[in-house]
């Protein structure tokens, strides 16, 4: 592979930033630990990428052994996935998502791309990094009117986002719009329940208790 940049250093962080440390490369594997996705979901999903830098990165990463190609035999349509060696950068990513989450969240900035699953995605590896542990099966789903609506699940071990197997009825749904949902979670204490009170809730009164526990807004407001 040919490396577009190199730090001159013998050591296995700069080797992985050679590799992995393109603009765009971290966040097609993050997209792509939720599963194999075409071309136009990647475009679609990365929102400010150019077709020509996703093509370049998206070889790129194939070259390097993390992505791959799934194209079944008799069918024109291209799907991208991670190779083994790829998703092993699993919990770099979540690790990633809880660092952002502590250090380096605000609030939505014009034209950023605000999507649920991947939201989910971050909640999923802070819940973890926590420990925090429900009653299980637990599922909450969210759903705003410019995203398909999205689950995240408590399995009994881990958090992580649904899947596409039946899912059983959600034990809380919340409604609001994306620009609301990011700023709730960008926001802290009173901010972050003054945002809660504008969304719609649905659920028992445990489940919503639950709910303001976990996100960490606090009681009274």
């Amino acid at each position: 592979m040919a490396r577009t940049r190199t730090y001159n250093h013998f050591c296995p962080v700069a080797r992985s930033l050679e590799v992995i440390g393109e603009k765009w490369s971290l966040l097609i594997v993050r997209d792509l630990l939720r599963g194999p996705q075409r071309f136009t979901d990647l475009l679609r999903g990365l929102n400010n990428i150019t077709p020509k830098w996703l093509t370049l990165r998206l070889r790129e990463l194939e070259s390097a052994g993390i992505v791959e190609r799934d194209q079944e035999p008799g069918r024109k349509e291209v799907r991208y996935r991670l190779t083994e060696k790829g998703a092993q950068l699993g919990p770099v990513i979540a690790a990633l998502n809880v660092w952002g989450v502590d250090h380096a969240m605000r609030p939505p900035e014009p034209g950023e791309g605000i999507l649920l699953a991947r939201s989910l995605q971050a909640i999923a590896s802070y819940f973890n990094s926590r420990g925090l542990k429900a009653e299980a099966p637990l599922e909450w789903e969210i759903r705003t009117p410019d995203n398909p609506p999205a689950r995240i699940r408590f399995d009994g071990e881990t958090w992580r986002l649904r899947g596409e197997d039946p899912p059983p009825a959600p034990a809380l749904v919340v409604e609001s719009d994306a620009q609301a949902w990011a700023e709730f979670l960008a926001a802290r204490g009173e901010d972050r329940a003054a945002v809660f009170a504008r969304m719609r809730v649905a659920g028992g009164d445990d489940a919503v208790a639950f709910f303001r526990q976990a996100f960490r807004i606090p009681v009274g407001a």
